[in-house]
């Protein structure tokens, strides 16, 4: 859940990414890092287990964009940096 105190969107991604990873990490080993936003494109860096993965189009389309856009369905473009 996103605090609602915070307003500013690009906290609210950081915040969503972080609890992203989090969950990431403890199952799968593998990391999210918020890389910047531009109020259209958000981009992450995946590591960790994710790293040389044959499934982290996977991951970064399934679980980091599908997560995202439930929650900030006006961001258009999720991309691996």
């Amino acid at each position: 859940m996103i605090p609602a105190e915070t307003t500013n969107p690009e906290s609210q991604l950081r915040d969503l990414l972080e609890k992203l990873s989090a969950y990431v990490e403890q199952f799968h080993g593998g990391t999210v890092e918020f890389v910047s936003f531009d109020g259209n494109t958000l981009k992450v860096r995946l590591g960790g287990a994710c790293l040389n993965c044959p499934l982290l189009p996977s991951t970064l389309h399934g679980w980091v964009a599908g997560t995202v856009h439930q929650f900030f369905p006006e961001v258009n473009v999720v991309e691996e940096k």
